[in-house]
């Protein structure tokens, strides 16, 4: 084997090991629907309310919409916190909120981080876009966020529990009915 063939060869292997893992469920959401669902192996695990931004779908740096198209989970934030637990800059801050508190609308439970993977949303990851447990859960199914995709704490620990780094995320226009039957087909885009 030639010196140029083994190089080749070795800066092709973690390419080939990447694409063998299992990023485990995809997560999908229709902005239109408020809704998203959770496809594994081709079967919805799981469904949940959601609340996207009240500005619209966008990915202008401090727009405060919400962006769409294929993205990735990048990090995960509150492992083993609390539901309702106050998560500010990333940390936790040792307070923990019932659902609805009444003056509250902090992030909470969890925060699952978002990277775009397209144009459309280039901006997703520094826009600090997640999705994550909300205070407000009553307000959970209408759009209501600054950009992120908020959860009834209940829901996001389940999520988060159900995501690795690298889970794909998409995020649509298209009611949750249409998306999920494109997953199931094969016809939406992969990362």
């Amino acid at each position: 084997m030639g010196w140029g063939l083994l190089v080749a060869t070795a800066a092709f292997w973690p390419v080939q090991q990447a694409l063998a893992i299992d990023f485990g469920a995809d997560i999908l959401i229709s902005v239109k629907d408020q809704q998203m669902a959770v496809v594994e192996k081709g079967a919805v695990v799981a469904r949940y309310k959601v609340s996207t931004s009240k500005f619209g779908i966008g990915d202008d740096l401090g727009s405060y919409k919400t962006p769409l198209g294929a993205m990735f989970v990048c990090n995960k934030i509150g492992e083993n916190l609390p539901a309702g637990a106050v998560i500010k800059g990333r940390s936790f801050t040792g307070e923990v909120l019932k659902p609805n508190a009444p003056g509250r609308d902090p992030i909470v439970s969890r925060v699952i981080w978002l990277r775009g993977i397209e144009p459309q949303n280039k901006h997703a990851y520094d826009r600090c876009i997640y999705i994550h447990g909300t205070a407000e859960e009553k307000h959970v199914g209408k759009p209501v966020s600054f950009g992120c995709v908020r959860m009834r704490s209940k829901d996001v620990i389940a999520l988060y529990e159900a995501v690795r780094i690298g889970t794909r995320v998409t995020i649509s226009d298209e009611p949750l009915k249409r998306i999920v039957a494109e997953e199931e087909h094969g016809i939406a885009s992969a990362p």
